[in-house]
C-alpha cells in the first residue's frame, strides 16, 4: 500500500521486518532549485537508478521509502545541524554542527543544502534566503525521515527485530570534491554501520559473505561508514540493525551517459538473493 506522506516522498508499507530506503535517487527537481550549474553535473549527485534495482522488494514483503526530489536539492542522509552557513543571506535561526569531522562533508560543499557539485562546481550564483532552506526542510526532510521512521517503527512492532539497508550507489572512481579520499577505486560494494554501532557486526558479516559469495568485491566501513540515516535510526542494542550499502554505478550503468547496461539483470538478481537471505534472519538469534 502507498503510504505517501509528502508529493516528494514515495514509502510503501511491506510485512516483514525488513525496511529498504533510497534517499538519493529522486529525479524530480523542484522548480525553486535555481541552480546555475550544467544539469548533467548535477545528475552525477544522484544515485541513479537505485530504486529500479530494488524495485522488487516490495513483493517479498519489504518496506520501502523513496526521495523523489534530487540529493543536490536537498540531502536527506545529512543532519539537519550540517548547514553551511556561508550559502545563506541571512543568520540561521538553529543549531549548527561544530564537530569537525562531520563538518568535513559541509567543508567539500556536501551539507543538507550542496554548494558544489562532485567536481567542484558551484551549484548557484546566489545566496540563499533561511526561508526557501526551511521550506525545503519542511517539504522533504521532514517527510522522508518520518516515512522512514515510521517503516522502521512498524517493522519492529511487528516482529521484533528490524533490519533497515539505507541503499545508495557510488562511482567508479571518487571525485575530485566528493569525499575525503579523492581519486580512490572503489569496490563493487560497501557496507557501512559507523563501526558496528548501528547494527550487530555479524549481521553486516553475513552480507559481506553472501555478497562475495556471489562473486563481488567488498568493502567495510570503508570509504563509506555510513551517514545520518543508519546513524538516526540504528540501535542494535534494541534489535534495530541499520546499515549503510553501496553500490558501484560500474557494476550496472554507463557512468557518463546514465543509461543502463547489460550487467544490470545480474546485479538485480544478486539483490534479490541478498534480501532473500535477509527475510529469512532473526537478528535476535545472530
Amino acid at each position: 500500500m502507498n503510504l505517501s506522506i509528502s508529493s516528494f516522498v514515495r514509502s510503501l508499507a511491506g510485512s516483514s521486518a525488513l525496511v529498504l530506503d533510497s534517499p538519493h535517487s529522486g529525479t524530480q527537481y523542484p522548480g525553486d532549485f535555481g541552480f546555475v550549474c550544467a544539469y548533467e553535473l548535477l545528475r552525477t549527485a544522484e544515485d541513479s537508478h537505485v530504486e529500479k534495482l530494488y524495485d522488487f522488494a516490495p513483493d517479498l514483503g519489504a518496506h520501502w521509502v523513496e526521495a523523489l526530489f534530487p540529493r543536490s536539492y536537498l540531502d536527506a542522509n545529512r543532519n539537519l545541524t550540517e548547514i553551511d552557513i556561508s550559502m545563506l543571506d541571512a543568520p540561521w535561526p538553529l543549531p549548527v554542527e561544530t564537530d569537525p569531522v562531520i563538518m568535513s562533508k559541509v567543508r567539500l560543499g556536501k551539507g543538507l543544502i550542496w554548494r558544489a557539485t562532485d567536481d567542484g562546481q558551484p551549484i548557484y550564483a546566489r545566496k540563499l534566503s533561511v526561508a526557501e532552506v526551511r521550506l525545503r526542510i519542511r517539504n522533504c526532510w521532514q517527510p522522508y525521515h518520518d516515512a522512514v521512521g515510521q517503516a522502521i517503527a512498524a517493522a519492529h512492532q511487528q516482529h521484533g527485530f528490524s533490519i533497515h539497508i539505507n541503499c545508495h550507489s557510488m562511482p567508479s572512481v571518487a571525485a575530485s570534491a566528493a569525499t575525503d579520499f579523492p581519486g580512490e577505486v572503489h569496490p563493487d560494494f560497501v557496507i557501512g554501520d559507523r563501526d558496528g554501532s548501528t547494527a550487530n557486526p555479524a549481521l553486516s558479516d553475513l552480507i559481506a559473505k553472501h555478497l562475495r559469495a556471489l562473486g563481488y568485491q567488498v568493502a567495510y566501513n570503508h570509504p563509506y561508514k555510513g551517514v545520518e540515516l543508519v546513524r538516526r535510526y540504528g540501535e542494535p542494542a534494541q534489535q534495530r540493525h541499520s546499515i549503510q550499502l553501496e553500490i558501484n554505478r560500474n557494476l550496472y550503468m554507463n557512468e557518463k551517459s546514465f543509461a543502463l547496461t547489460e550487467g544490470f539483470a545480474q546485479l538485480k538478481l544478486s539483490l534479490h538473493s541478498l534480501l532473500s537471505m535477509l527475510l529469512a534472519i532473526d537478528t535476535r538469534k545472530l
